[in-house]
């Protein structure tokens, strides 16, 4: 009987255009595919738990040593605060807003009057190239940079010798105010970097500040329900520190693996919710294909490490929570299926689950494995997969 749960989401390893994808202008997109064509992925590890069956990844296709799927989003937009909620069984019916051509003039001017400061930028942009761009001219004027996306995201990027780290996130914390509370922006991010011009590199100390779940999640479930809910990664961040009993930010997905092993060691029960997210940040965002395969590569040697020391009670899920295809002229997340993969000593191997119409199935399944209260999105799957 599963006591253990250890949901890892592989930060925007999307599978293939959803059928609606064109209208977030990302028809075509499939980020696991284009990398798999540009690079044979050496990943047996994934390949064994049957990531091949769902995907088009080329290579053997293996029997699954465990249960199989995808799934479908079915809230609106494409970001992690959504993808993360959903999965925990909240589904939006409306996205976050966007803000194409920046902020509005009236927050602008608030939010300068209150970090007494001027900005620079308020526009979309990359966060590499916005540094690379304009990081001398705030090292030079002390100004903050603001920037977004096609995301519903407010990120100041800031020089750790010219704003410190607690003062950025001071300035997070008003910018919430107005964008997060005021006009519903999904998530504030703090980008502090280092180094000098030509040179500009940001750091492991990202902040994400993101607005309540705006229904009762799986997390409150199993919380209220006295397990344990131990969030790696960004997971604090993107529930906005709700429904957990503890928090473990990281440096890099090596050391959100390095977490999960500590947790199995000292953790014998309730739910590991990780998210990587250096496959996103790192090499989707910046449409580096050969890195993006390299860390594949990299997890996987990681996942052969951490399989053996699962126990008969644990049941690991590996998905993702959007896509964000390297090879398209956009560096945005793209609308993409999400895989669906579960291994344990209670799976089903070769068990195919079918293409799921939400990420809440997966929530629900897990709050049937719990045995908490149903949620309010979702169907399960628990007796599909499980012994």
């Amino acid at each position: 009987m599963v006591s253990r749960v250890i949901l890892i989401v592989l930060d925007s390893v999307g599978i293939g255009e959803l059928p609606h994808a064109a209208a977030y202008g990302d028809e075509g997109t499939t980020t696991l595919g284009t990398i798999a064509r540009a690079v044979p992925l050496q990943i047996p590890a994934l390949r064994s738990l049957g990531l091949a069956s769902i995907a088009d990844i080329g290579g053997d296709v293996p029997a699954p040593r465990g249960a199989i799927g995808r799934m479908a989003e079915a809230s609106a937009g494409k970001d992690s605060v959504t993808g993360h909620w959903e999965m925990a069984g909240v589904v939006l019916d409306r996205a976050f807003p966007t803000f194409p051509d920046g902020f509005p003039a009236d927050l602008m001017r608030e939010f300068e009057r209150r970090i007494e400061r001027p900005t620079i930028g308020n526009v979309p942009a990359s966060g590499t190239t916005i540094i690379a761009e304009r990081g001398a001219e705030h090292v030079r004027t002390g100004a903050p940079i603001v920037y977004t996306s096609a995301d519903s995201v407010f990120q100041i990027a800031a020089h750790e010798g010219v704003i410190p780290i607690d003062e950025l996130y001071r300035m997070c914390g008003i910018a919430f105010e107005l964008a997060a509370r005021g006009l519903g922006v999904a998530r504030v991010i703090a980008r502090p970097f280092v180094g000098n011009e030509g040179h500009f590199v940001r750091t492991a100390n990202r902040r994400d500040f993101a607005l309540d779940p705006t229904g009762t999640t799986l997390l409150d479930r199993l919380k209220a329900a006295g397990h344990a809910v131990v969030g790696i990664g960004k997971i604090e961040d993107l529930f906005a520190g709700r429904g957990l009993t503890k928090a473990t930010h990281t440096k890099s997905d090596d050391d959100g693996v390095d977490a999960i092993e500590g947790e199995l060691a000292t953790t014998p029960r309730g739910l590991i919710f990780v998210n990587l997210v250096e496959f996103d940040t790192e090499f989707g965002h910046r449409n580096d294909v050969a890195g993006y395969a390299a860390n594949l590569e990299r997890f996987d040697r990681r996942l052969a490490r951490l399989l053996p020391k699962l126990t008969a009670t644990d049941l690991l899920v590996i998905t993702a929570d959007h896509g964000n295809d390297p090879s398209t002229p956009s560096t945005d997340h793209s609308r993409e299926y999400v895989p669906l993969l579960l291994f344990g000593a209670d799976v089903i191997p070769g068990r195919h689950v079918g293409t799921r119409p939400t990420f809440a199935d997966l929530g629900q399944t897990l709050a049937d494995v719990f045995e908490v209260p149903a949620l309010g999105h979702g169907t399960s799957f628990r007796h599909e997969v499980l012994r």
